[in-house]
């Protein structure tokens, strides 16, 4: 994967079955599955109707969001770039990590706060340049387990 400083969009292009297929400003290509988020999430549920989730698109000239704009819904390229990369993830390590920042929101600089880590190091974790060792797994547990 090319380097970004953040995910920034070229085009989206909706797919059956509620999958985005995303091409980035540095030429990468991901697919997210956004079918569970659209039926959990009740901010979503106008995405339920397929003719309705197939209209996603950019804003014209910026990238920064894939919307709706007859529902005002809005996704940040940066959390679709990230689920993408959570359900592309090769391991469970990788996985747990990167669905934890997700699930909270992380940045990279509150998720390096949060593990005592240095965003760097969170950064190649999260683009897959370095393996998630099983502790790290283990650390994002325990900090969601202290903070709920």
């Amino acid at each position: 994967m090319a380097s970004m400083k953040r995910p920034r969009l070229f085009a989206v292009e909706a797919l059956p079955n509620y999958q985005l297929k995303m091409t980035f400003i540095n030429g990468d290509t991901l697919i997210v599955d956004k079918r569970e988020a659209v039926f959990s999430k009740p901010g979503l549920t106008p995405l339920r109707d397929p003719a309705v989730f197939a209209k996603a698109r950019l804003i014209p000239g910026e990238g920064w969001a894939v919307e709706w704009t007859d529902f005002d819904i809005q996704i940040g390229a940066d959390t679709l770039w990230l689920e993408a990369m959570q359900q592309a993830a090769p391991d469970e390590d990788t996985r747990i990590f990167l669905a934890w920042r997700i699930r909270h929101g992380l940045s990279l600089a509150d998720a390096a706060r949060a593990l005592g880590m240095t965003p760097r190091t969170i950064s190649a974790y999260g683009t897959g340049a370095r393996p998630v060792p099983r502790y790290i797994a283990l650390a994002c547990k325990g900090w969601e387990a202290e903070h709920s």
